[in-house]
This record gives C-alpha cells, sequence and structure tokens, in this order.
C-alpha cells in the first residue's frame, strides 16, 4: 500500500462496525489535493510543506490551500491516535473494565468531512464554508489542536507521529476517564515519594541530592501517617521544608528559602511527570520546563527507535516469518499435485515420479528443457516443457502463497482486533494489493526473472533455494 496515502485516508469512528468500532475513509478532498501537490510523491519534504501552507507560512495562498493542507495533516494524525487509543487498552484493561472502543470518542473526534483554519494567531479554530467564508468552529477538533501545538521548526521536535500519539496519551478528558477506573494522576509529591533509585540516575547531581533529602524527610513522616490512615501525599509542611533545608546544607547544596526548595521540587517533579505510566514504555521526547524545546528522553537508550519503527519492524518479521512457511507448504503443495496429475495422465504417467530429477537439473544445474529432455528420457524440448513447464509451476505456487499469507495475517489482524471475518471488502481489497506487491518484491519477481534468463542462468531466488530444499528432502 501507497504510503502517502496516510495523508488523504482518515481513520475515524464507526459505530456500526460492531467489532472495531473505527473504519478507514478516503478523504477525496484531501486526496486530489496532495496527488496535485505531490504528483509523484517524491518531494523531499512533503510534511514540511503541508505544515508551511497550514500555519500561513508561505505568502499569496488561498485558504483553500491552506485547509486542504491541514485536511492532510488531521488524516496523517489519525493514525496514531488510534494507536494510543489501542496500546492504553493493551496496559489498562486487562480486567477489560474497559476497551479503547471508550476511548475513541474521546480524541478520534475528526471524521475529515470540514474544513477547518486557524486564525492568524492559531489559537482558535475555524471552518471553511462551501462559499470560502470562514467562521468559528462549534466544536473543537483534537486532530487540529495537535496541530496548533505542534512544532515542526523546533531544533528539538520530535516527530509528529510521536506528538499526536504523546497529545493523545496526555488528552485531559481521557485521563480523567481512567482515573475513574482506578488509574489516578499522581500529585508532585506522590510522584516524588514514589521515584525510585534507579530513576535518580536520570538527575543532576543537585537534583539528585534535593529529591534524596526529600525522601529522608517526607517518606519518614509518610510511613506515620499511614499508621494514622492517611492516604492522601499532602504539600510538604513548613517544619518538613525546613529539615530539608538543614539536611542539603550539610550536603553543601544551598537553597535559600522554603519557597526556592518547593519551587525547584515541583520543577523535579515535572521531569519525573514525563516518566509516568503514560509513557514509560515509549521512546517519546520531552519538554524542557524552562526552554520549552523537545529532546529524547534521556532514560532511554541511545538506539531506541520510535513507535512507528518498531510496529514497523515487527511487522515485517511477522510477515517474513508467515512468507517462509506458507511459500514451503505451497511448493510441496503444488509440486505434489503436479506429480498426481501426472500419474493421472495416460500419455505422461511413465514421467510422474521423474519429476523431482527433472526440477533438480533445471534448478541446481542450470539445465535448459533442451537439454533435460534426453537426460529423462523424452523425446523433445516441447515434452519436457509439458511434464516441467516451471512457469506455471512457479504461478501456481505463488497464487497458493497469496492465499495463505492472506489467510495467516486476517487471522492475526482479528485476534488485534483490527477487522473481523470476514472483512470489509475495502479492507480485503487494499490488503491483498500489499500481499501482491510484498510478495513479488521479496520473491516471485526474482524468481520469474530466473526462468527469462535463458542460458547461463543462475537460480539463488528465495523461490529457488526453498523449492531445491524440498526436492533434496523427497529425494
Amino acid at each position: 500500500m501507497d504510503a502517502s496515502s496516510r495523508y488523504w485516508k482518515i481513520w475515524r469512528i464507526n459505530p456500526s462496525c460492531e467489532r472495531l468500532g473505527y473504519k478507514h475513509d478516503v478523504v477525496s478532498l484531501a486526496r486530489d489535493f496532495f496527488k496535485q501537490e505531490f504528483p509523484h510523491h517524491q518531494h523531499d519534504n512533503v510534511e514540511g510543506s503541508l505544515f508551511s501552507y497550514f500555519h500561513g507560512s508561505i505568502s499569496a495562498i488561498d485558504v483553500h490551500t491552506v485547509a486542504f493542507a491541514g485536511l492532510c495533516l488531521r488524516c496523517y494524525v489519525s493514525n496514531p491516535i488510534l494507536k494510543a487509543c489501542r496500546k492504553i487498552d493493551n496496559l489498562f484493561s486487562t480486567d477489560r473494565q474497559f476497551t479503547y472502543r471508550d476511548l475513541l470518542p474521546f480524541v478520534l473526534d475528526d471524521d475529515g468531512q470540514q474544513l477547518i483554519l486557524l486564525e492568524q494567531d492559531s489559537t482558535n479554530q475555524l471552518v471553511l464554508d462551501k462559499n470560502g467564508k470562514a467562521s468559528t468552529v462549534s466544536y473543537n477538533f483534537f486532530s487540529v489542536k495537535i496541530l496548533q501545538t505542534y512544532n515542526p521548526n523546533s531544533q528539538y521536535r520530535m516527530s509528529l507521529d510521536n506528538w499526536a500519539y504523546l497529545q493523545t496519551k496526555q488528552h485531559p478528558e481521557l485521563k480523567k476517564f481512567l482515573s475513574e477506573h482506578g488509574f489516578q494522576h499522581l500529585s508532585d509529591w506522590a510522584l516524588l515519594n514514589r521515584v525510585r533509585s534507579k530513576q535518580l540516575l536520570v538527575l543532576s547531581q543537585r537534583d539528585r541530592h534535593i529529591v534524596e533529602v526529600f525522601h529522608s524527610v517526607y517518606r519518614r513522616d509518610r510511613q506515620q501517617q499511614r499508621s494514622q490512615h492517611t492516604r492522601r501525599c499532602p504539600d510538604p509542611s513548613s517544619i518538613q521544608l525546613k529539615e530539608m533545608l538543614m539536611r542539603l546544607q550539610e550536603r553543601q547544596v544551598i537553597v535559600n528559602t522554603t519557597v526556592e526548595l518547593m519551587k525547584e521540587l515541583r520543577q523535579i517533579a515535572i521531569q519525573f511527570r514525563q516518566y509516568d505510566i503514560w509513557s514509560y514504555r515509549e521512546p517519546l521526547e520531552i519538554q524542557d520546563p524552562e526552554t520549552g524545546s523537545y529532546q529524547l528522553r534521556v532514560d532511554l537508550p541511545s538506539n531506541s527507535v520510535d513507535e512507528v519503527d518498531l510496529e514497523h519492524k515487527e511487522l515485517l518479521e511477522f510477515l517474513q516469518k508467515q512468507l517462509q512457511l506458507a511459500l514451503k507448504e505451497a511448493i510441496a503443495q503444488e509440486v505434489q499435485a503436479n506429480i498426481t496429475k501426472l500419474t493421472k495422465s495416460k500419455k505422461y504417467e511413465p514421467f510422474a515420479q521423474k519429476l523431482i530429477s527433472g526440477l533438480q537439473l533445471y534448478y541446481a544445474q542450470g539445465l535448459s528443457l533442451k537439454d533435460i529432455a534426453p537426460k529423462l528420457g523424452m523425446t523433445s524440448w516441447d515434452q519436457a516443457r509439458r511434464v516441467l513447464n516451471p512457469g506455471e509451476l512457479l504461478n501456481k505456487v505463488r497464487i497458493l502463497t497469496e492465499k495463505q499469507l492472506l489467510d495467516r495475517i486476517l487471522k492475526k489482524a482479528e485476534e488485534k482486533g483490527f477487522t473481523k471475518l470476514p472483512p470489509e471488502p475495502d479492507y480485503l481489497r487494499n490488503l491483498t494489493e500489499y500481499v501482491q506487491a510484498f510478495l513479488d518484491q521479496e520473491v516471485f519477481t526474482e524468481a520469474a526473472e530466473e526462468i527469462r534468463a535463458g542460458k547461463n542462468r543462475s537460480m539463488k531466488s528465495a523461490y529457488a533455494q526453498q523449492l531445491l530444499q524440498y526436492l533434496d528432502q523427497c529425494s
């Protein structure tokens, strides 16, 4: 499937789809605009260009161009919005109190049917009517809020995928919904109180001393408060803060007043808030509280990949594994089917048991059908072609491999909740096109070129190697 379709296909809520609760729709206005602006999909910075249009960075563009560019970006961010909801489902709903479908109405609220603009200061959303007149919207789309707050020109910007992913998981209404199911948002003091030694390693030496002193005083007192059945973590008292100042002074860490200490504690809590359960498994960037810029979290390995890359890698690994299994089974099935067919033929029955050796001569030694014919006791090249017919065998294996791989993918998709069985026609058509392109790229284009090569052919394709392995087992 064309990766550019992310800019003109939108994920939207679909209550009629009982299993999934959402569907993938083509937004014709976005598609037509995208293909007009980027006809060969080879633009160096498609995303940057769309943002330049949408934020009005380019002069002399009309409002429709601005709105169309925004529509493309709204389609694009619908994907990480959906991913975030499904990930939260996986993380939190093991007892099935809720599913991702309960989360979708909070964030997947854009159907791509309206053209949206931003006011000059980018603070308010405007809707563009058919006459090109802009007016204040009655409802602010979350997808547009993501685009409003994303800075594509920041030196330390995160990817748009990661930004949309993070903003979805930090959506206030969504977090409120989770809190109602027992996943409370921690106060600064509860957050600092639960910090473990491993997390301290990401702090500066000064901040580490402050947190350690906070623990020595606040945790001690919390133990006593627990015995008094006090559940909520209160603000540090003035007595506690003064004791912390004294302990910091012993460590030669100078904080002048309790007000300054409270401020520094809250600043440290801002850092740790990025490491809570909302993002502890994702390689997302964090905001510097002083500069406002974004950079990779320091608690992550430097070679971490983002969520999109990771899922893409997992998908490819799954496809590669299933492709090998499907190809192996298809070869065995079709070779045996050919032997059975020859056995039932009065004319070619004597050659049924020579099919294996004939294919070995063709693929292992690279002999032509003309050279193979006398070695198998055949009278002509045409007789060898009718018995062996490597091109027809390749085509049958390809068809069967495609069917088996599709079945495996659909089963996996059904387990993940991506589709139901039988799938919707559009989903099946798109998936079939993708599988066909994948099979040709990985196996069958090279295998077909080997057959067409004529003399001095070298049978090194994945298909040839898998076929020879099977033939050796049969010998």
